[in-house]
């Protein structure tokens, strides 16, 4: 079964940046997009961003100009780019594969303070 592991969390403080990375544990045939979601606490999961086979972005209105999603198809892995976090980031953040089913990761913590 195919996992995605993800990486690149943690604290930072307002203004600063953090990578997000997101790789699978084997090849997957036909990926049809990938994206980033976050959950705050006491919030329902959110879309931050996506990323099609082709290469169309789309964001979230409240991350627009500040993060940046990108993919490696070669190797199985999407990479969120965040730059002037805000406290108002902070959350547990999920990568997710399309392919015939949604795949998600185990999620990794970005906490920004003020």
């Amino acid at each position: 079964q195919v996992q995605l592991v993800e990486s690149g969390g943690g604290l930072v403080q307002a203004g600063g940046s953090l990578r997000l990375s997101c790789a699978a544990s084997e090849s997957i045939f036909r990926i049809n997009a990938m994206g980033w979601y976050r959950q705050a606490p006491g919030k329902q999961r959110e879309f931050v961003a996506v990323i099609t086979s082709g290469g169309t972005t789309n964001y979230a209105d409240s991350v627009k100009g500040r993060f940046t999603i990108s993919r490696d198809n070669a190797k199985n892995a999407v990479y969120l780019q965040m730059n002037n976090l805000e406290p108002e980031d902070t959350a547990v953040y999920y990568c997710k594969i399309i392919t015939t089913l949604e795949i998600w990761g185990q999620g990794t913590q970005v906490t920004v303070s003020s």
